[in-house]
């Protein structure tokens, strides 16, 4: 049995997978609000529940990751973890190893064991939502990197092909100047929508009005796919994937599946593109799903 909890800012979800990929039991808790040692606590609490033998693993999925070599957690939009030695703690409570990763690596890899990728030698998994992230998986396993950030290009600059598709330049919360995230994510589609009818909308609310054909906000959303595209474009001239798979609240969006791979034509340095898009296979239990895989099947 591999146990994968999810750790969220308002859930902790855990599940039992067993080793063909069934998910046995699921066990999911709120998570307790700016607590750091309550939510150690809740994180352990969902593992003994789902510990059913002698015999499993236990992989976590945070937002956030660590920080080598303190091994204490930077990044993460659940700030009580900031700073914090959260595997230690969790081991140290449990009283054995266990394996913890960035929420986007987990999605990646419950897309490329179980999803839509379980056919792909290779695949970079997406998080556009609250935040913007990603994960590459190659043969089933995950590529992290000495500095355990591969993948993370939410903090990459946009590139100049974007930085034409936005007025003014935008200010990340990391301190720099036109991240990705500060133009893919929700508040980045929110911020091209009030720059293109200085109307203030949140992205659920552009996207279900795009939806209702409503011309502003589908303007946007073609907008919001020409500058998704580019900057994909960068990551497959780099790590050039079979698959890249959409996650987080905006890959809901029915027209970027359509549109990227159309602005994606003329930005990747090939004739004819390959690489195939797909929307994600698994709902909100995706994060505990890759978080089980992060231990191989023994």
């Amino acid at each position: 049995m591999r146990i994968g909890i999810d750790l969220g800012g308002t859930k902790i979800e855990g599940i039992g997978l067993a080793n063909d990929g069934t998910v046995k039991e699921k066990v999911r808790v709120d998570t307790p609000a700016d607590s750091y040692s309550g939510t150690v606590e809740a994180v352990c609490g969902v593992i003994e529940k789902l510990r059913s033998s002698n015999q499993f693993s236990v992989g976590v999925g945070t937002p956030g990751a660590l920080a080598f070599p303190s091994e204490l957690m930077k990044n993460s939009n659940s700030v009580c973890l900031n700073g914090q030695p959260l595997k230690k703690d969790i081991e140290t409570r449990l009283g054995f190893e266990i394996c913890l990763e960035n929420d986007a690596n987990c999605f990646t890899l419950s897309e490329a064991h179980y999803g839509a990728a379980r056919e792909e030698h290779s695949v970079f998994g997406v998080i556009i939502g609250t935040g913007c992230g990603g994960g590459v998986v190659i043969d089933k396993q995950l590529l992290t990197g000495p500095n355990s950030i591969a993948g993370e290009w939410g903090h990459n600059s946009i590139p100049t092909s974007v930085r034409d598709l936005i007025q003014d330049d935008r200010v990340c919360y990391c301190g720099k100047v036109n991240c990705n995230e500060t133009v893919l994510s929700g508040r980045g589609l929110q911020q091209s929508f009030r720059e293109l009818t200085e109307k203030d909308l949140s992205a659920v609310a552009i996207a279900d009005l795009a939806r209702n054909e409503d011309a502003d906000a589908i303007a946007c959303i073609d907008l919001y796919a020409k500058q998704l595209a580019r900057c994909l474009s960068t990551i497959i001239n780099v790590v050039d994937p079979y698959m890249i798979v959409l996650g987080g609240g905006l890959s809901n969006i029915s027209a970027l599946y359509e549109l990227v791979p159309r602005y994606l034509e003329g930005q990747v340095f090939t004739d004819e593109i390959q690489t195939k898009m797909a929307a994600p296979s698994f709902g909100d239990a995706s994060g505990a799903l890759g978080a089980a895989c992060l231990w191989s099947i023994p």
